[in-house]
């Protein structure tokens, strides 16, 4: 059986300290693939149950306020971070428009799709101004930035959050490991931690958030779009 506390383990090779992190541990101690699957899932389930919901509901009141005064909500990552920044604004855009009665859909822009902006800025100034630079483009006064980075502390996304701080805007974090600057520096964070280099759990559990915040704007904008209907209509008739 496995531990379920999946302990890290740190091994000397060649007097540099090697971390054998949670995933590899459990490789290790699997026999098959039913095996590692069945405790990947486990895993999955002890980090998500250590995950803060206060945190998720500030998430979506964020989201809320935002919509409520018609503001954008940009969403920037890299690397994997990049497709879920990618697939959080397709969900929080069109997703919610389409799936719900709300006439008004959230203004999502992911800052990770115009390969022809991304790679101008990279080519002619530095990859690091990436997502900076679109914001100087996009930005307005009482817009979000959701910051998605597995260790917190990517220049190009530090950057970001950085200005919008700077000018007062609110921004939203979701880190991992032990959750590096973005930790520190964003309104709202929600933290998957576990030891470093351990993208995996933590992009399937940005993912799962993503969809769980996107859910809940579905449903209760739908709410309240048909609490309107019936004030109107019971109005009409009084």
């Amino acid at each position: 059986m496995y531990n379920s506390k999946f302990p890290t383990i740190q091994i000397e090779e060649d007097k540099v300290m090697y971390i054998m992190n949670n995933i590899e541990k459990l490789f290790n101690q699997s026999t098959n693939a039913k095996q590692f699957a069945t405790g990947y899932f486990l895993y999955l389930k002890h980090l998500l149950n250590k995950i803060d919901t206060d945190s998720i509901s500030a998430f979506i009141n964020e989201l809320e306020h935002a919509h409520r005064q018609g503001k954008n909500i940009f969403v920037i990552g890299n690397g994997g971070s990049a497709s879920t920044a990618s697939h959080l604004a397709n969900d929080l855009g069109f997703g919610i428009y389409r799936k719900s009665r709300n006439e008004t859909p959230l203004r999502a822009i992911s800052l990770t799709d115009n390969i022809s902006i991304m790679s101008a800025i990279s080519n002619d100034e530095c990859y690091e101004n990436v997502f900076l630079k679109q914001l100087h483009l996009y930005y307005q006064e009482g817009d979000i930035l959701i910051a998605i980075s597995a260790s917190g502390n990517s220049k190009n996304i530090i950057n970001s959050v950085e200005w919008v701080k700077s000018r007062n805007g609110k921004v939203i974090g979701l880190s991992g490991f032990d959750g590096g600057r973005l930790k520190k520096l964003s309104d709202v964070v929600i933290n998957v931690e576990t030891p470093l280099e351990e993208f995996g759990p933590v992009e399937d559990i940005h993912l799962i958030i993503g969809h769980l915040v996107s859910a809940w704007l579905q449903y209760s904008m739908n709410n309240y779009e048909l609490t309107n209907i019936e004030e109107d209509l019971h109005n009409a008739y009084i």
